[in-house]
């Protein structure tokens, strides 16, 4: 999404002869101690190059090809344009160079991916023993995720209760009046509803702080979960901050990873029993042992199960 908003102005935006001066760049990289691969050169076909193997990269990760490889390498391409234009950036950049790091450690492409078997392979030629690192390592993946959301919602919420607006019951009603943050259509049915500006805000604050203690208790972590996926598809939409949003709501799913295994198993038998249906009802001249006048066989053991 990052990629492709910003293609129809990537040489204004991040190409060497753009709004940010290449040498300006250089300069304050160097200063930070930090790195971007668009750093390299000045050279315009090297800036074309180096965008659009970003985007190849987000792309493969997205479909799931290229296992833990390919994130890596997308890590690097997103650090190096983050690095290249700060002020387009909204939040959601410090918890997905964070987070992805974190999902090296996981095995987060078990599922919904394109394995080439090579990655399999290295594994069962390694010895036992570095095999059963990777237990640890992927429990501490997801723990490290699960603690670094819970500190975003945390520190947001800690802060907003210094804040007198928020104290008041009122931050809700300026923030969605400035015009960054203002969806023409709807912010004004808000903020100029009493009662949705103060109970919004109180909202806001309670839930951000009290969401760690909602994820510790099992029976309330999913709708902990489903609720801060609502609160933040409503910051995208009121707010435009799309990019943190997503991000958020990526980071959620980690809460969710049970509940979407049960939904997606269930959904496969319920389409399998479907499709079982259909084709049993279209085998022509065969009748059911009822319709034959003859009793229905008793369920063989795997039947029942």
């Amino acid at each position: 999404m990052f990629y492709v908003s910003q293609y129809g102005d990537r040489e204004f935006l991040f190409g060497p002869d753009g709004v940010l001066p290449w040498r300006e760049f250089t300069e304050r990289i160097a200063a930070n101690d930090s790195f971007s691969l668009y750093a390299i050169s000045s050279s315009n076909a090297w800036f074309q190059v180096i965008f659009h193997l970003g985007i190849i990269a987000a792309l493969l990760v997205m479909l799931g090809i290229g296992g833990r490889v390919g994130l890596a390498v997308h890590w690097i391409f997103l650090w190096s344009i983050y690095e290249r234009q700060t002020v387009l950036l909204d939040g959601g950049d410090n918890l997905a160079y964070l987070v992805i790091l974190m999902l090296l450690l996981t095995r987060c492409y078990d599922r919904f991916s394109f394995s080439s078997g090579i990655g399999i392979k290295i594994v069962n030629r390694l010895p036992g023993q570095v095999r059963a690192i990777g237990d640890p390592l992927h429990n501490i993946g997801v723990v490290a995720i699960a603690l670094q959301v819970c500190l975003v919602y945390v520190v947001s919420g800690l802060y907003k209760v210094q804040g007198q607006m928020w104290q008041d019951g009122t931050a809700l009603f300026y923030v969605l009046r400035v015009p960054e943050f203002t969806f023409p259509a709807l912010s004004h049915f808000v903020y100029e509803n009493d009662f949705l500006v103060f109970s919004g805000t109180y909202v806001t604050v309670l839930f951000l702080v009290y969401f760690p203690l909602g994820i510790l208790v099992p029976a309330l972590r999913p709708w902990a979960a489903v609720m801060s996926i609502g609160f933040h598809l409503g910051i995208a939409l009121l707010m435009g901050l799309t990019g943190f949003a997503l991000t958020m709501v990526a980071c959620d799913l980690v809460f969710l990873s049970r509940g979407l295994d049960e939904a997606i198993s269930l959904s496969g038998q319920l389409l399998q029993r479907v499709r079982s249906r259909i084709n049993d009802g279209s085998a022509p001249g065969v009748k059911s042992p009822s319709e034959n006048g003859l009793p229905a066989p008793l369920p063989t053991a795997e039947q029942s199960g």
